[in-house]
């Protein structure tokens, strides 16, 4: 059974109380602290023009529903219903994912897990939780509202995003991961629908469901991991003693994906991956990657031997320093692929003149070297979903 499908066995009101006991949320009262100023919308409602939004303030809490109102349906999948919505403690906007709670099951391990990890990571360039409402048959966690994801964006643009924009999203996508990294955490599910964008240009890390601590005593790892496109080469193999590169070659994938707006391996099963990838980088061997053969399901007599093409002519938007970036990121030896951090020093983004010391919690927006394009309105994703084929907030119902 896939972990995006699994359950806990054991009774959700004793997991979800500990829970919320000591998970230290973010309030959405507005920060007492610099913002980054910016025009047009603040994102912020005028209570009296909602129905119920003259109830007293002082009857409001967090971990209560009626603190929220939900607004329009946003999407729905296995175990939750994703609503956008409104605080009544502010007027803010906030994406309500509704968690449907099975009594013999208890709660998926998904939000257990999502919830858990989202309390200790605390950055700019990832989703915040601020709040979790338990009722008897639904876990409710409350997000903070961005109006796109990558995938929507990408397909807004008509697959022609801003060279300097995609540089932008790039940069923040490897600040999110360096963050989650050096708190040893994998994010394991990267693709463009759980890649959230604002307005303003900033970009959130979400869908924690599949994430894992790399310091909880474990022996092995699923492979079952990574929607399959994103999915590294060595976890198509059969690999499940993977570290922070399982996120690295997801990243080049999606580097690739904003630059030419289509996937660049969009394989149909776990063998046609394979096959596209060796097409386009070349059928690995010992002398390209040592330990290849090792892999539990590694067959050479099963694939061709593609040699390496050059990658210059699928990506011909793409200039020198950004083609080197994106090898070092699509690198086949999982030991040799560069990290985050190292990723953030190429010299492909040395013109965005990010400071060394930004805090975490401090958007790179606010720099003078970061000039982000507006290329498109951002619209609210309609009440149907199923109007656009796949929902554009598809990042936060993976259940």
């Amino acid at each position: 059974m896939s972990l995006a499908n699994r359950s806990l066995s054991v009774p959700h009101a004793q997991e979800i109380s500990t829970l919320m006991q000591h998970t230290n949320l973010t309030s959405t009262h507005p920060a007492k602290k610099k913002q980054i100023t910016r025009r047009g919308s603040t994102g912020l409602l005028n209570l009296g023009r909602i129905e119920g939004g003259q109830r007293k303030r002082s009857s409001l809490s967090f971990g209560t529903l009626n603190t929220y109102k939900k607004l329009d349906k946003l999407g729905e999948g296995t175990y939750a219903t994703v609503y956008k919505g409104i605080s009544y403690m502010n007027g803010k906007i906030v994406a309500l994912k509704e968690i449907r709670l099975e009594h013999e099951e208890g709660a998926p391990c998904t939000a257990i897990r999502e919830v858990s990890l989202l309390k200790g990571l605390k950055h700019a360039n990832i989703v915040t939780l601020h709040d979790i409402i338990h009722t008897k048959d639904t876990l409710t966690l409350v997000f903070e509202f961005l109006e796109n994801d990558l995938k929507a964006y990408v397909d807004d643009c008509k697959g022609i995003i801003d060279l300097n924009n995609v540089k932008i999203f790039l940069y923040q996508l490897l600040r999110g991961l360096q963050y989650c990294h050096k708190k040893k955490v994998l994010h394991r599910d990267l693709k463009p629908q759980n890649i959230l964008i604002n307005q303003f240009g900033e970009l959130k890390l979400a869908d924690f469901g599949l994430a894992r601590a790399k310091s909880v005593p474990i022996k092995t790892y699923s492979n079952e991991v990574v929607t399959l496109w994103y999915r590294p080469p060595d976890v198509l193999l059969g690999s499940v003693d993977y570290t922070t590169s399982i996120d690295i070659w997801g990243v080049g994938c999606i580097f690739a994906e904003m630059v030419t707006g289509r996937p660049l391996f969009p394989g149909q099963a776990n063998e046609d991956q394979i096959e596209l990838i060796w097409k386009t980088l070349g059928t690995p061997t010992e002398s390209t990657w040592e330990g290849v053969s090792l892999l539990p399901e590694y067959e050479a007599s099963l694939w061709e031997e593609y040699p390496p093409t050059k990658i210059e002519p699928l990506i011909p938007r793409l200039r020198r320093t950004g083609i080197t970036l994106l090898k070092n990121l699509l690198t086949y030896n999982p030991t040799n692929r560069i990290s985050a951090e190292a990723a953030m020093a190429e010299p492909y983004f040395q013109d965005l003149q990010i400071p060394l010391d930004l805090p975490p919690t401090q958007s790179i927006i606010a720099c003078p070297g970061v000039r982000f394009v507006k290329e498109l309105v951002f619209v609210a994703a309609p009440k149907d979903p199923t109007k656009r084929g796949m929902s554009r907030r598809q990042s936060v119902i993976q259940f």
